[in-house]
């Protein structure tokens, strides 16, 4: 697993509380990123997670999904393709996405909402944890 995004309802206000814990925010286009350990932390417009996910309705939704980030576009087809096997929900077939990257979703037996993505924005250490880029020097985000 390299993120965790949180479907939020009001972004400054989620913010400010990671923020008044300490953590870093940057934000890119109405999404905050914390590097936290070897994974990031995603604020996000709860509405535009869902609909990201592929869920029609935002009620039938928890507001969180877990990504798993991989090296190239064929992992993310393979993974899908073996939750798919596995009796999981695909949600969103894999497809280049708005950031440059390429990403599926699927829901697993329980509802959970697991994006697979390859964004070659993202370094992946050897070990696969991720390293968000700093964003204010023009990288660009997830």
């Amino acid at each position: 697993m390299t993120l965790i995004t949180l479907g939020v309802t009001d972004l400054a206000r989620s913010r400010a509380f990671y923020e008044h814990l300490g953590w870093r925010g940057q934000e890119v286009d109405e999404t905050v990123f914390f590097q936290a350990g070897a994974l990031a932390l995603v604020l996000w417009g709860r509405d535009k997670l869902a609909a990201d996910v592929g869920v029609a309705d935002a009620g039938d939704f928890s507001g969180v999904a877990l990504a798993h980030n991989v090296r190239s576009r064929a992992e993310v087809d393979e993974i899908i393709d073996l939750a798919r096997e596995a009796g999981a929900n695909v949600t969103r077939e894999p497809a280049v996405t708005f950031y440059g990257g390429y990403a599926g979703y699927f829901r697993d037996p329980d509802g959970h909402a697991w994006e697979i993505a390859h964004n070659p924005g993202f370094a992946l250490r050897a070990d696969g944890s991720l390293v968000l880029p700093d964003f204010s020097a023009g990288s660009q985000p997830a």
